[in-house]
């Protein structure tokens, strides 16, 4: 009998490694203890942005300055990576030391009852945090070799000489970027006529034209209906009737959360595992945390969760979280893009009365060595001159929008924004300028 199970050992283990320091009987189950740490890690934000990092040293060599050309070692870069995951994986089980880990796929088979290996478990608390899965629609052969998922691009230790990626979402729009930046000719297929649906709209189309500077040919409007692979290369059909071959497709649509760790009917599914605002699923004492809920698929928030329920379970009464609040950031080059709180869309959608101000960094120096002329940031503030949020276009937009995370945890105003002054010549002081727009 444990006091807490996790199941899934992704952003989970910082959950299981808290409750085991504050003195609870903890075990935490993992289909493959290779992969403690999940997928971003191993397979997603880590290693992705490792590729991203070396593709743009390559884009940045590219300018009349710089003399010679730079081009990426495939072989190289992936055992670079292999070296750095498998070092950080031996830091995280060193760090599960007080936490009993059992290799294995957990399932919910009853109340507080988990079967893994064969054998049932018990324990009073358990804490689901099983990932996502890639989505691969209908009439698409994946093969992992020229038909690939966002797995796959890790592995590659020889970059196509073209390739089509299908899918407008995050890694889609990452992996535009890192294989155009590395010299591969690249098609972008959007189900959709634009690539970034919800963003401030002067963002949306700046980061499509950064695209297409990058040699990126966006195919707008063409949902796939079926892709296989040939003797002649990928053969892809598109719903209106049209065909064409590539040498690669990568197939970037999404991902969907990984639920069949439920096989007790207490526990309510629909797009994900249902939970309240604490995370407890619709049995008592039972948690589902990061994608398998279905709320927000990002690492961070994952652990914030995971975090916020192990608080709970220790007594601590924590304030439930705001996920709003959670930083979400695409990884372009050369410029990234970041949100936090409500965006203009959202705003106007729910019907919120607001005012903005936007800054171009084009009035800054420091964009011109930066790629960052087109950039822009644009704040967001209520009647009363509260903070509610912000949408950048910049080189690091991740990490300048961190200013803005924490106003908004902080409950700011934008008079106490404005007593803030930032560092020059940075970005950050046109975040600090839209302050003093309003």
């Amino acid at each position: 009998m444990y006091d807490i199970i996790y199941i899934g050992g992704g952003l989970n283990y910082a959950g299981a490694i808290v409750a085991a320091k504050n003195g609870k009987k903890v075990a935490l189950i993992e289909s493959d203890m290779s992969q403690l740490g999940g997928v971003c890690l191993h397979k997603g934000c880590i290693p992705s942005k490792m590729f991203l990092h070396y593709s743009n040293l390559v884009y940045e060599s590219q300018n009349e300055i710089v003399e010679g050309s730079l081009r990426l070692d495939m072989k190289r870069l992936f055992e670079k990576k292999d070296a750095l995951l498998k070092s950080v994986t031996k830091v995280v089980q060193k760090q599960c030391s007080h936490v009993e880990l059992i290799e294995g796929k957990g399932k919910l088979i009853a109340p507080h009852k988990v079967e893994v290996n064969g054998k049932v478990i018990e324990s009073e608390y358990i804490v689901i945090g099983t990932g996502s899965s890639p989505f691969i629609p209908d009439g698409i052969a994946h093969n992992a070799k020229d038909i690939i998922i966002s797995d796959d691009v890790l592995n590659l230790q020889e970059l196509p000489k073209k390739i089509a990626i299908y899918g407008t979402g995050a890694i889609g729009l990452e992996m535009a970027s890192f294989f155009a930046t590395a010299g591969v000719e690249v098609t972008l297929i959007n189900r959709h006529d634009k690539v970034l649906k919800k963003a401030y709209p002067s963002i949306e189309s700046t980061v499509q034209a950064q695209l297409e500077k990058l040699g990126v040919n966006i195919l707008s409007n063409h949902p796939v209906s079926k892709a296989t692979s040939t003797k002649k290369g990928v053969h892809i059909t598109y719903e209106d009737g049209s065909s064409n071959y590539t040498e690669m497709l990568l197939v970037a649509t999404g991902r969907r959360p990984n639920v069949d760790v439920i096989g007790c009917d207490a526990v309510e599914v629909k797009h994900g595992i249902v939970t309240d605002a604490y995370f407890e699923t619709t049995l008592e004492k039972h948690y589902a945390i990061g994608d398998c809920n279905g709320k927000l698929q990002l690492a961070h928030a994952a652990r914030g969760e995971a975090l916020n329920v192990t608080e709970r379970i220790l007594g601590k009464n924590p304030r439930a979280l705001n996920l709003e609040h959670v930083v979400k950031f695409i990884h372009t080059l050369p410029m990234s893009y970041a949100i936090v709180g409500k965006t203009k869309i959202q705003l106007e959608h729910e019907g919120i009365k607001y005012k903005e101000s936007l800054v171009t960094l084009n009035q800054f120096t420091y964009s011109v060595y930066n790629h960052a002329s087109k950039g822009l940031m644009v704040s967001f503030v209520d009647e009363e001159g509260f903070i509610l949020g912000a949408e950048i276009l910049a080189p690091h937009a991740e990490e300048l929008i961190a200013t803005v995370a924490m106003s908004l945890a902080g409950e700011m105003d934008v008079m106490q924004a404005k007593k803030t002054i930032l560092a020059h010549p940075t970005f950050s002081e046109a975040l600090e300028r839209t302050f003093y727009k309003l």
